[in-house]
C-alpha cells in the first residue's frame, strides 16, 4: 500500500514535527555547524509498561536489538565500521537507540534504515537471549557495588507501593535469568511499532532528502492492528512516613529522603525543580551551608525525577561517622520541611534560575546531546515540553516554590530510614497532569538558537584554521575562532610548575591547589564568585597533579572579556581560605573511604603501583586509598599557599581558545592575565619513565560485592612517534578498542556472556619511550576465572594466528572515522591543539599518523604485536568477593 507523503505538524525554535500515516513521530532539527548527523528513535516502552513477570523485560530487549536482524546480522560490527558513536538506554518511560556519524547522505540513510529494521525485524534468538542474559546480570550486579545506588532504589521501591516505577529499570534477577523468548518476542511486537515510536534526524542533512528516507524505510512499515495497552495505575496518597535501612559492607554513611512529587509535565513541576536546587547545589544550598558547611556531613546532593507520571524530590548526604546517622537525619528533615512555613528568599530563588537556564543554554550549544535528550521530554509526554519547562522556571516566584514545599515536602509523604507511625492519616494526594496536548498545541516556542558553521575535522584544516602564538611570559597558546551554536568559546588553561625533586611529598597540595583558588579571590567569596559565573552563562572548572594546575572555561562570545576578568582574579588574586580547604578536605576523605572496598577502584589502583613503581613522595606515583587519606588528612595550609606563592607562574603552560571570539581582544586578555607572574622554584618537565615489571596476577578481596573487575596490562619502551605505534593502535583496536564489537567483546560479551562491558586501550607517551598496554572488564565474582582465561585465550589466538583483511580494513575505517567524529567537538580539538603546544608538534602529526594507518598492512600490525605483547608478561588484577 502507497503511503502518503509525511505531515508537517509544527515548528518549534528550528525543530520541525512530522508525522507519517503509520503513527511514526518524526523530528528534524537541522544544524549545518558540524559535520554529523544524529539519529535517535524512541521507543515509548520501559519499566513503567513491563507486566507481571515482565521486570527488566524493557531493557533486555534494548540489548537484544544489538544481536541483529536478516539484513544487519551484526549491529555492532556495521556502527563501528562507520565510526559511530552508538548506544542504547533505556528508563521507566522510553526506549531509545542513536548514533552520530560523519555527514553523508550515504551514512544518514544506513543509520534511518538500520533504525526501521532492527524496529520491527530483530532476531531475539533463543541463543542470544541465553548470552545476553549474563551481560545484562552483570549489569545488575555493577549496580549492586553502589551503596548510594542500592539505598535509592530500596527507597524507591518502598516510595511506591502499586506503581511500576518503584521497580528498577534492569529488572528483577529471577525475571532477567527466566524470561521465556516467546514471551520476550510478544512484549517486542506489542511495543515496538511506528505509531510508539519518535525518530529524531539533528546535525548537518538536507531536510527534503532525509524525510524521503525516512518515508522509503518506515513509512514501508504498516500501522499495527493492536491497541496498544495504557499504563493507568496511580499511586495512592501515602498515609504513613515509609522507612528503608540498608546494610552492607563499607565506610561512608548516607542519609537519604524521598517525597512524592508531581508529573514532569505538571504546572507545578518547575517549582519542585527550583525548591531541589534550592536545598542542594553547593555552595548556596540550604542543606550544604547547614550540613556539610559545618562539618555534620561530607557532601550533600538531589535532585527530581522528571517523569510521565508523578515522581520524586530525592535528597541525600554522605556522612563519615556513622554514629551521627541520626542526628544528621533529624537535622536534614528539620532544614526541609521547615521551607513550607518559614519560605524562601527570591534571591535564592533567581540564584537557582539564573543555573538552570544558564545550563540549558549551554547545552543547546550541542545538537547532537539535545536531540537525545529530547527522548526524556517526549518520554513525559511530548517533546514541546522541554521549551514549555523552561518557560514555567523563568516564572516561578518564591511564593510558587514555599507553596509547593508546603503542599509536598511533608511527614506523611517522605520515605527515609525508619518507620515512625502517627496518630493519623495525613496523606497528600499528587495531582495529575493537564492534557499535554492542550498545553502545547498553540505553543509557538521562540527564536531559535544561532546557529555555528562547519569546521573541516581534517587535522591539516584546523591547523589551518589554527593561530599559534607565544605570550609574553612564556606560556603557549593556540587560538581556533569559529562560530559555532549559541555563540558558545571553551578557554583551557594549563599551568606547570616545579620539578620532580622540588615537588616530593606534595601529592595532596598539588591536588588542591586549583580547587581551592576557585573558592574565593580577594574580590569574591565562594559564593559571589559562583553567582557571577552565573550570570554570565559560564562555567569554571580546575583540577590539579603533580606539577600542573588545569582551568576550564566556558561561556558565549559577549560574556568572554567579563570571564576572563573573573578567570584573572582566581589565578592571580586567590585568597586561598582555610574554611573552604576543611570543606574540601572532608569532601576528599569521604570520596576516598567511600571507595576503599570498591573493587574497580580497587583494582585500577593496584594496576598503576604495580606498572608504575615510582619511589614513595614522588609525585608521579600513583598511590594507594589509605597513603591518600592519610596525605589529606595531613595536609596544611601552609603547604597549599608555599605551592602557590613559590611554584604557580604564567611562565610555563599552555592555552586554547576554541568557538566564538575575537582573536586580538581575547590576545590581549591574555597577555594582561598572566604578565609579570614569575617564581623563584625553577620548572623542569617531569619525565615519564619506563618500568620493566614482571608477568603476575593479583587477587584483591571485597566481600560484599556483586560485582568483580578484572584488569591486566604491561608496560612498552615506545613513545608515539615510533614507526610501530600507528600499528599497535590498529591492532589493539582489533583486539579490544571497539567496544562491541572486537575480538575481546565478541567473546566475552557476545558469545560467553560473562562481561557487560570489556575492552583494550594503548597509549604511547608523546615525549618519552613509555606506553601502557591494558585491558578491563567486569564480571559477576564466580565468572572472574573464566573472564581471566578467555582473555589470555584471545590474546594468544591473535598473536598466533593474525587478523584477516577484513578485521584490518574494517578496524581502519572504524578509528579513522571514529577519530574524525570526535574531531567535530570543539573540546577535542581544544585537547589536541593544548597537546601539540605541550609537544611541540602541530595538527600535522594527526594527518601523519592517520594517513600511516590508511596505508598499513597485515603484516605490519602483526609484526608489531608480536613484537611488544607477551601474554606471559601481563600483570592481571583481579578483585571481588572471592569466595
Amino acid at each position: 500500500m502507497t503511503q502518503g507523503a509525511p505531515k508537517k505538524v509544527v515548528t518549534i525554535e528550528g525543530i520541525t514535527e512530522y508525522q507519517l500515516e503509520n503513527g511514526l513521530q518524526v523530528l528534524l532539527f537541522p544544524d549545518q555547524s558540524r559535520p554529523t548527523v544524529t539519529v535517535n528513535l524512541t521507543i515509548f516502552v520501559g519499566s513503567r509498561h513491563e507486566g507481571y513477570g515482565e521486570a527488566g523485560m524493557a531493557h533486555l530487549l534494548e540489548h537484544m536489538l544489538f544481536k541483529g536482524t536478516p539484513t544487519h546480522p551484526d549491529v555492532p560490527k556495521v556502527l563501528q565500521d562507520r565510526g559511530a558513536q552508538f548506544n542504547g538506554t533505556t528508563w521507566v518511560d522510553r526506549t531509545n537507540y542513536y548514533e552520530t556519524l560523519p555527514a553523508s547522505d550515504e551514512n544518514l540513510e544506513f543509520a534511518i534504515a538500520l533504525e526501521a529494521d532492527r524496529m520491527v525485524n530483530s532476531f531475539i534468538k533463543a541463543e542470544d537471549l541465553a548470552s545476553e542474559m549474563t551481560v545484562v546480570r552483570n549489569e545488575f550486579e555493577r549496580g549492586e557495588n553502589s551503596p548510594t545506588g542500592v539505598l535509592m532504589q530500596r527507597m524507591t521501591a518502598a516510595a511506591y507501593e502499586w506503581h511500576n516505577y518503584g521497580r528498577s529499570t534492569i529488572g528483577n534477577r529471577s525475571d532477567i535469568e527466566r524470561v521465556p523468548v516467546p514471551k520476550l518476542r510478544s512484549f517486542y511486537r506489542r511495543h515496538y511499532q511506528p505509531d510508539n515510536a519518535m525518530l529524531v534526524v539533528a546535525g548537518k542533512f538536507d531536510e527534503k532528502k532525509a524525510l524521503e528516507m525516512i518515508q522509503k524505510h518506515f513509512g514501508s512499515i504498516p500501522r499495527p492492528d493492536r491497541q496498544i495497552d495504557r499504563t493507568y495505575t496511580e499511586e495512592p496518597a501515602q498515609d504513613g512516613e515509609r522507612l528503608v535501612s540498608l546494610r552492607r559492607v563499607g565506610d561512608v554513611g548516607l542519609v537519604g529522603v524521598a517525597y512524592h512529587i508531581p508529573a514532569g509535565a505538571h504546572q507545578e513541576f518547575a517549582a519542585v525543580d527550583v525548591l531541589s536546587y534550592i536545598l542542594a547545589t553547593e555552595p548556596a544550598g540550604r542543606l550544604y551551608k547547614s550540613l556539610v558547611e559545618t562539618k555534620k556531613a561530607a557532601a550533600v546532593y538531589g535532585f527530581t525525577f522528571a517523569w510521565h507520571d508523578p515522581g520524586l524530590l530525592f535528597v541525600a548526604t554522605e556522612v563519615r561517622d556513622a554514629s551521627t546517622l541520626e542526628s544528621v537525619r533529624d537535622a536534614l528533615l528539620k532544614e526541609i520541611e521547615s521551607i513550607g512555613q518559614d519560605g524562601v528568599s527570591e534571591e535564592e530563588v533567581d540564584r537557582v534560575k539564573t543555573q538552570i537556564l544558564k545550563a540549558r543554554e549551554l547545552a543547546q550549544s550541542n545538537t547532537s546531546r539535545l536531540a537525545i535528550g529530547l527522548s526524556e521530554w517526549a518520554g513525559q509526554g511530548d517533546w514541546r515540553l522541554y521549551f514549555l519547562y523552561r518557560d514555567r522556571i523563568e516564572k516561578v516566584t518564591a511564593e510558587d516554590v514555599q507553596h509547593v514545599a508546603k503542599k509536598y515536602l511533608t511527614r506523611n509523604n517522605r520515605t527515609v530510614g525508619m518507620f515512625i507511625p502517627t496518630q493519623e492519616a495525613e496523606r497528600v494526594a499528587i495531582p495529575l497532569a493537564s492534557n499535554v496536548s492542550d498545553m502545547v498545541k498553540d505553543y509557538q516556542g521562540r527564536k531559535a538558537v544561532a546557529q555555528g558553521e562547519q569546521i573541516d575535522p581534517n587535522p591539516l584544516a584546523i591547523e589551518k584554521r589554527t593561530t599559534r602564538l607565544e605570550l609574553p611570559s612564556g606560556l603557549k597558546v593556540a587560538l581556533l575562532p569559529k562560530k559555532t551554536r549559541g555563540e558558545a568559546v571553551l578557554v583551557n588553561v594549563t599551568l606547570r610548575y616545579g620539578k620532580a625533586e622540588t615537588l616530593k611529598g606534595k601529592d595532596a597540595p598539588c591536588a588542591l591547589l586549583p580547587k581551592l583558588m576557585a573558592r574565593g579571590t580577594k574580590q569574591f567569596t565562594y559564593q559571589q564568585l559562583s553567582d557571577e559565573l552565573d550570570k554570565q552563562s559560564a562555567t569554571l572548572s580546575s583540577s590539579g597533579a603533580g606539577g600542573v594546575a588545569t582551568f576550564a572555561v566556558k561561556t558565549k562570545r559577549a560574556n568572554l572579556p567579563r570571564v576572563l576578568e573573573i578567570l584573572k582574579q582566581v589565578l592571580r588574586e586567590p585568597t586561598l581560605p582555610a574554611t573552604e580547604l576543611e570543606v574540601m578536605r572532608r569532601e576528599q576523605l569521604a570520596s576516598l573511604e567511600s571507595v576503599q572496598s570498591d573493587p574497580q577502584y580497587q583494582a585500577s589502583s593496584r594496576m598503576s603501583q604495580i606498572l608504575r613503581p615510582y619511589p614513595v613522595g614522588d609525585v608521579r606515583r600513583s598511590t594507594s586509598v589509605s597513603e591518600s587519606i592519610e596525605l589529606f588528612q595531613a595536609v596544611k595550609l601552609a603547604d597549599i599557599r608555599n605551592l602557590y606563592d613559590n611554584f604557580l607562574n604564567g611562565q610555563h603552560g599552555e592555552i586554547t581558545v576554541v568557538g566564538d571570539f575575537d582573536a586580538t581582544e581575547v590576545t590581549q586578555a591574555l597577555n594582561t592575565l598572566f604578565d609579570d607572574w614569575s617564581r623563584p622554584e625553577p620548572y623542569a618537565r617531569l619525565e615519564s619513565l619506563f618500568f620493566k615489571v614482571k608477568g603476575q596476577h593479583v587477587t584483591i578481596k571485597t566481600p560484599d560485592k556483586a560485582n568483580a573487575t578484572y584488569y591486566s596490562g604491561l608496560n612498552v619502551a615506545m613513545s608515539d612517534d615510533n614507526p610501530d605505534y600507528p600499528a599497535m593502535l590498529i591492532g589493539n583496536f582489533i583486539l579490544g578498542g571497539g567496544s562491541l564489537s572486537s575480538r575481546l567483546g565478541n567473546r566475552v560479551r557476545q558469545k560467553d556472556g560473562l562481561s557487560y562491558g570489556i575492552r583494550s586501550s594503548f597509549r604511547a607517551s608523546a615525549l618519552d619511550k613509555t606506553a601502557r598496554f591494558t585491558i578491563a572488564a567486569i564480571s559477576n565474582p564466580e565468572n572472574s576465572p573464566k573472564v581471566v582465561a578467555a582473555v589470555l585465550e584471545e590474546l594468544e589466538l591473535l598473536l598466533d594466528k593474525g587478523i584477516t583483511d577484513e578485521e584490518l580494513a574494517r578496524a581502519k575505517q572504524g578509528f579513522l572515522q571514529s577519530q574524525q567524529v570526535a574531531r567535530t567537538s570543539d573540546g577535542t580539538i581544544g585537547t589536541l591543539l593544548s597537546q601539540t603546544l605541550y609537544t611541540g608538534r602541530t595538527m600535522a602529526y594527526y594527518a601523519k599518523r592517520d594517513k600511516m594507518i590508511g596505508e598499513l598492512t597485515k603484516d605490519q600490525v602483526m609484526a608489531a604485536l608480536r613484537k611488544y605483547l607477551d601474554p606471559q608478561k601481563l600483570v592481571v588484577v583481579t578483585a571481588g568477593d572471592f569466595k
